[in-house]
């Protein structure tokens, strides 16, 4: 058994150990987690980084694009909205527009979401912006598993790669690996079988997506859990699956309800799958407003455990000759 962040810390020492053009720029060391990064591999792999998340993207896409495998740490996902010019507006569009002759193997890595009187400038969730933007793909980890799994298959990557971890995931613990190493992406999994609704849940909302599902047990509600894994891209077919047994969809993720992950999952399976579904699909999402810093508020405002439990029950009460 591992923690998320420790199970992270050894990850990041397995592939640079592995592949020599594996450099970390940002701020990522954590010596209550083993041993220090700059311990390992000295100055030259773990960079000395400036405050200025612009100058680290820029840094870093110009040494991918000389060869290199750099991996740059945000810490918090909004600093990341620092760098926008680069994340968003070059290192997406190389391959394109080089006609796939030019690779931009980079690691984008931050954590977000909100995590407990962060406020509004420290607490948001990126996925649905970085999901607008083609060239990206988009990894969300929800336990050491996952980190084991993904982090090799990431850095391997020829394109620019985000990989967002939800704050409340670093203390919480698991395997390691019980599916082996270097998961493809746009394969999900089925955290837990069921017959009665799909909940899809992102990053630490399996969790309490899996919480959810156990409380809905005890009212005769048998749900079913699917972790996609990697958003860009999106196993569909396993939702899908899901969805044309069960009839019904939640979509549980920190990202705001309008234009957030749930509206494209949501919008993506409405289409595909219209005609299994017996209910509306239920969206569990951050209201539209900024993250509010009082700690009495912040949990209002973001989903959990008992907004996905309400939204299952919804979908399952559904009856369509009775809506109004």
């Amino acid at each position: 058994m591992a923690t998320y962040l420790s199970a992270l810390h050894q990850t990041l020492i397995d592939v640079m150990r592995a592949d020599d053009r594996v450099m970390v720029l940002g701020q990522f060391d954590s010596p209550a987690e083993g041993p220090r990064l700059t311990d390992v591999f000295g100055p030259d792999r773990l960079l000395p980084s400036p405050v200025s998340e612009l100058a680290l993207a820029g840094a870093a896409l110009g040494a991918a694009l000389a060869g290199m495998r750099p991996i740059v740490t945000f810490g918090i996902g909004s600093f990341m909205l620092n760098a926008w010019e680069q994340v968003i507006n070059e290192a997406p569009h190389f391959r394109y527009m080089s006609g796939g002759q030019v690779e931009v193997p980079i690691v984008l890595h931050a954590a977000g979401g909100a995590r407990g009187a962060g406020g509004a400038q420290h607490s948001h969730s990126l996925q649905a912006m970085l999901w607008n933007t083609p060239g990206l793909r988009i990894a969300m980890p929800a336990s050491p598993s996952d980190v084991r799994g993904l982090w090799p298959a990431a850095v391997a990557d020829p394109n620019p790669v985000v990989m967002l971890d939800g704050r409340h995931l670093y203390p919480t613990t698991g395997p390691e690996s019980d599916e082996g190493s270097n998961l493809p992406f746009g394969k999900g999994r089925v955290r837990r079988t069921g017959t009665d609704v799909t909940i899809v849940a992102t990053s630490w909302l399996v969790g309490q997506a899996l919480a959810a599902a156990e409380e809905l047990s005890r009212d005769g509600i048998d749900a079913e859990v699917i972790d996609p894994r990697t958003l860009v891209p999106l196993d569909e077919d396993l939702i899908l699956q899901s969805v044309g047994k069960t009839g019904r969809l939640v979509v549980a993720d920190e990202t705001h309800l309008s234009c957030g992950v749930g509206a494209e999952i949501a919008a993506r399976i409405g289409h595909r799958a219209f005609r299994q579904l017996k209910a509306p699909i239920e969206r569990v999402a951050t209201a539209d407003v900024p993250i509010p810093f009082s700690p009495a508020l912040e949990p209002v405002v973001v989903p959990g455990i008992s907004r996905i439990v309400e939204a299952a029950k919804r979908a399952t009460a559904y009856e369509p000759n009775r809506a109004t």
